[in-house]
């Protein structure tokens, strides 16, 4: 089978490809091992990220304001096509993307830095683990969101779980504004993350 018609044979690809790359920058530059074992939390965790927020991302900028417009033309095709088919699968990958992420942050907060306090000092916002820390309890109040208003909520819209069209209305209202609320999180979220390795950690 070709790797590029699977979603599986493409992150198999990629991750081989990544291998090979870290390797051959070892050989001919005589650089550090880019992807090496002791990092793979923090390579793990990045890719997680993109995934977790690039979803975010796309549910806030694409999927909800077309499935507004879908809803608003009449005559059109409606949404039912993205909610039974894309949704669940989005879905999927995002609440599971933001575990990944959230565990491997903490596991790079662990031993990343050669000091297992280091997870309690930035999440007590002490000095020189401020920066990190802050965006540390912002990406724990999203994926806190994520699991308990993103996710059961949808679970009612898409159908997944009973629920009235009462019901329906009032959990799109909670997982839209949840979802929102993380979308404005993220933005702070990851200037914190990367202001801690390359700007001014406090």
């Amino acid at each position: 089978m070709h790797p590029l018609d699977s979603v599986k044979g493409a992150i198999t690809t990629g991750v081989v490809l990544a291998i090979v790359i870290s390797i051959w920058l070892t050989v001919w530059a005589g650089m550090r091992i880019t992807l090496h074992l002791g990092h793979i939390d923090r390579w793990l965790h990045i890719v997680a990220g993109v995934m977790w927020i690039g979803l975010l991302y796309y549910f806030n900028v694409v999927q909800t304001p077309g499935l507004a417009v879908a809803a608003a033309d009449k005559g059109g095709p409606g949404g039912a096509g993205v909610s039974k088919y894309i949704a669940p699968r989005a879905l999927l990958w995002f609440r599971w993307a933001a575990v990944v992420t959230w565990l491997t942050g903490a596991i790079y907060l662990l031993g990343g830095y050669g000091n297992a306090s280091v997870i309690v000092l930035a999440f007590a916002l002490q000095p020189g683990f401020r920066t990190i820390g802050v965006g540390a309890w912002l990406g724990t109040i999203m994926l806190f969101n994520v699991w308990v208003f993103i996710w059961s909520n949808q679970k009612k819209i898409l159908g997944l779980v009973p629920a009235t069209d009462d019901e329906k209305a009032a959990a799109r209202k909670i997982a839209g504004r949840a979802s929102r609320i993380n979308f404005i999180l993220s933005l702070p979220m990851l200037m914190c993350m990367g202001a801690q390795s390359h700007g001014l950690p406090l």
